[in-house]
């Protein structure tokens, strides 16, 4: 059995800034085979980051004037100081499975021509134009290695300045004087990835609408310590709200039993008993859910169970704006064209969650790991292992 690679994806800060990044998520989810989606982060890279990306360049496999075209095209568009005049944030996706590069090129993600056509990202999102053999106008929509060798190197790089190039990037972005920004965490659900479907890409792109910087992401595997702790206030919520619906049912269960009415004060009696062990069942569901030992996550493969993206959105009342792109928590009656009302199944399975105040979305980042960097993040670890592991097999 061939030995699994580790490969990117490099969402382009013209890109970002455009709001492609759901669509081209959603295809890579979707399109991709025989791989899985194994990381996420974001990089601002600095001129000394995109000098030694630039240097692996070489040992890609593009004719003369593809690389000529890409090499001018990171050189200047992906640095802090761009002709945009925009951030340059970039997204990095990690993917791992047999022949990863070529399989993620061939399928996905396409090749660099003149002739990109719109069944590839590239053919949709990218552009390469001519005009008297000369380049009008060059994007690649995304960045990713052609051959071993620059995925090796290129990854190298990755790693080497994912602490300080990389992760939250809360302070990139500038706005006026005395605006209202504010940073919000949002998580995709983990039924959006039960299987390949564009599901996380087309969340991503609703959540785009609201005009909001992603600031940060990660791919997220809920401990059920996290999943306890991130959830832990529902609990109260719970036994305040549900007792009602508990004794509903209990109380039908038991005229179906017995021949006398089960009257309002019994039923009162009822949801008094039941308040609390109700409340735990429910908080126990959602953990497992969460965590993907729920039934439909132990359906899985282990390495897709409880799989989660988990991003950070600032800009100026990014709180509210995202709530109002989720809508309301019942799928059923969250307002049309909301996340909810188009991805959700139901209360728990509502296609995403997303922090309600300031303070909720300072709590659940410091659960989550998007509050402050740490000595190491997922993703470097991912590519360090994967680096050693190529190192003794060669």
């Amino acid at each position: 059995m061939a030995a699994k690679q580790l490969t990117y994806v490099l969402i382009t800060p013209y890109t970002l800034f455009k709001s492609r990044t759901g669509g081209i998520i959603g295809r890579i989810l979707a399109l991709s085979r025989n791989v899985q989606f194994v990381g996420a982060r974001m990089f601002a890279p600095s001129d000394e980051m995109i000098d030694k990306y630039l240097e692996t360049l070489q040992y890609d496999n593009f004719p003369p004037e593809i690389r000529e075209a890409l090499a001018r095209y990171v050189d200047t568009n992906c640095r802090r100081e761009n002709p945009f005049g925009i951030t340059n944030r970039m997204m990095m996706l990690l993917f791992e499975g047999p022949d990863a590069v070529r399989s993620l090129r061939e399928d996905v993600v396409g090749m660099l021509s003149t002739n990109m056509r719109g069944d590839t990202i590239r053919g949709t999102y990218g552009d390469y134009v001519l005009s008297r053999d000369k380049t009008v106008f060059f994007e690649p929509a995304v960045l990713m290695p052609t051959t071993t060798e620059a995925n090796r190197r290129q990854l190298k790089v990755l790693s080497d300045f994912a602490m300080t190039d990389g992760g939250i990037l809360t302070n990139i972005v500038q706005y006026p004087a005395g605006a209202p920004v504010e940073t919000t965490l949002v998580i995709i659900k983990p039924d959006n990835f039960a299987k390949r479907s564009s599901r996380p890409g087309n969340i991503i792109d609703v959540f785009s609408r609201t005009g909001l910087y992603i600031v940060s992401a990660k791919l997220l595997r809920f401990s059920r310590e996290q999943a306890e702790e991130f959830y832990g206030p529902l609990r109260s919520i719970f036994v305040r709200k549900l007792s009602g619906q508990a004794a509903d049912r209990a109380a039908k269960a038991l005229g179906q039993t017995f021949n006398f009415e089960i009257t309002e004060e019994m039923k009162g009696k009822l949801a008094d008993v039941l308040k609390e062990p109700n409340a735990d069942f429910e908080f126990r569901k959602i953990v497992s859910y969460m965590t993907g030992q729920d039934e439909s996550g132990a359906t899985l493969p282990l390495q897709e169970r409880g799989k989660c993206v988990a991003m950070l959105y600032q800009g100026e009342n990014a709180i509210a704006k995202i709530r109002q792109r989720l809508g309301s928590t019942n799928p059923k009656e969250a307002e049309e064209g909301t996340i909810r009302s188009l991805y959700g199944y139901d209360l728990m399975k509502n296609g995403a969650h997303a922090s309600d105040s300031a303070e909720n979305a300072e709590r659940e980042r410091k659960i989550v790991g998007l509050w402050q960097e740490g000595a190491s993040c997922e993703s470097k670890d991912l590519i360090d292992k994967f680096l050693a592991d190529e190192g003794k097999r060669s």
